[in-house]
């Protein structure tokens, strides 16, 4: 069975076509720039690489080009959309309704909706993505694989807000979570690779990016996480804030003469690592202006280093302890500099880096805990295109079956 994964972002789309007899990857791309003058289009298939340049105008034509290169007889890898047996749509939130992964049809779709005030950047998008494909492949099932998913096993004193009950019951104001899939896969694939079972572990997942997120996975069920009721709490991110003091909110309103819409794109957009450096959101970028004594680079390097250190001790609390520590997506599986800001200092956990693995965890299958650490400490590359894969396997396996 061939299952496209698709996740539709406000103007780009990553795709990839899995083999699931092999759980090979075939294909995978991105669109880049939708909508703007010049789009970027790339894809990997068969061992090639193309890149080409051109003006995508929306979501639809990005769909229809990528249908017609996973079939094009020279860069392609199938002969016909007909050999793709199913989609799996990345939809980030479904809120409390979807505690799994299911299959799409009108009323999905409305709740989807329902949600994309929560969501505002990704649930539009999500959204496009499923009423395109579904239109150009009506004959197969799509199924949405959310973020928000893994995170309902959360019990209510972690997810509800202490704020007057009513606003929960009313408008359903409450700790939701995200990538969610991703702290799945990471969390499984860590205590693979340790030999053990997820059910016999307590995990700490980091999933930092340009957005970041940290959960604990008491054997194997999400018990809290830093998102909260939308993607903007948490650990500073790229743009965002992460936790401030809400008062905040309404001092900048004030004293800058703002709509509180604006603060909000202002905390969205324009803060975390960028509002802090005021160099750029890409760690990497920010690490050369610190290298060279800038102190402002310098510092927000600091400020996600101890507020994601914060996060573990808490979720330590939380569980009684950590048995394994994971670090994954794009900064946490390339910035060693980072992983070791944030372990510094976790001694007294059982938490003990070995600097030359933390250097290259490739070579030591992401374990990057010193030997005699208490706490193993991995580096787990996210594939989240794989879960989305298997999710959607089993969605239709489910849909089947009753």
């Amino acid at each position: 069975m061939k299952i496209l994964v698709i996740n539709c972002g406000s103007s780009s789309i990553k795709y990839s076509l899995l083999d699931m007899e092999r759980e090979e990857t075939l294909a995978q791309g991105l669109i880049e720039k939708i909508g703007e003058e010049y789009s970027i289009f790339r894809q990997k298939a068969s061992g090639r690489e193309i890149e080409k340049i051109t003006r995508i105008e929306n979501h639809e034509h990005g769909l229809r080009l990528i249908l017609d290169s996973l079939k094009n007889p020279s860069i392609g890898v199938i002969r016909d959309q007909s050999e793709i047996s199913a989609v799996g749509h990345r939809v980030v939130h479904g809120g409390s309704d979807f505690v799994g992964s299911t299959i799409i049809d009108d009323e999905v779709i409305e709740t989807i909706r329902k949600y994309s005030p929560l969501a505002p950047l990704h649930n539009p998008p999500n959204l496009a993505g499923i009423t395109v494909l579904r239109s150009l492949l009506p004959r197969i099932p799509h199924v949405a694989v959310f973020d928000t998913a893994f995170h309902q096993t959360m019990p209510e004193v972690a997810y509800l807000y202490p704020i007057p009950y009513e606003y929960y019951e009313k408008y359903g104001i409450r700790r939701y979570g995200f990538h969610g899939t991703s702290h799945r896969y990471v969390s499984q694939r860590a205590a693979e690779i340790l030999g053990r079972s997820p059910k016999e572990l307590r995990i700490i997942t980091c999933h930092l990016g340009n957005g970041c997120s940290i959960t604990a996975v008491d054997r194997g069920r999400s018990v809290d996480t830093s998102m909260g009721f939308t993607p903007l709490e948490g650990v500073p991110m790229g743009t965002r804030s992460g936790d401030i003091d809400p008062s905040i909110v309404q001092f900048i309103a004030e004293v800058e003469n703002l709509t509180l819409k604006e603060v909000y794109e202002i905390l969205n957009k324009r803060s975390g690592l960028l509002g802090v450096s005021g160099v750029s959101n890409d760690v990497r970028e920010i690490k050369k202006a610190a290298d060279s004594g800038d102190h402002r680079a310098e510092i927000a390097l600091e400020i996600l280093a101890y507020r994601v250190k914060k996060y573990i001790g808490a979720y330590a609390a939380v569980m009684g302890g950590v048995d394994v520590v994971v670090f994954t997506a794009g900064i946490g599986e390339n910035a060693h500099y980072v992983r070791s800001k944030i372990c510094e200092g976790l001694e007294f956990l059982g938490i003990t880096l070995d600097e030359d693995r933390n250097r290259d965890p490739a070579k030591w299958n992401g374990v990057i805990s010193a030997e005699g650490s208490r706490v193993k400490v991995l580096v787990v590359p996210t594939r989240e295109d794989l879960i989305i894969a298997k999710e959607t396997l089993e969605a239709i396996e489910r849909a089947g079956a009753s």
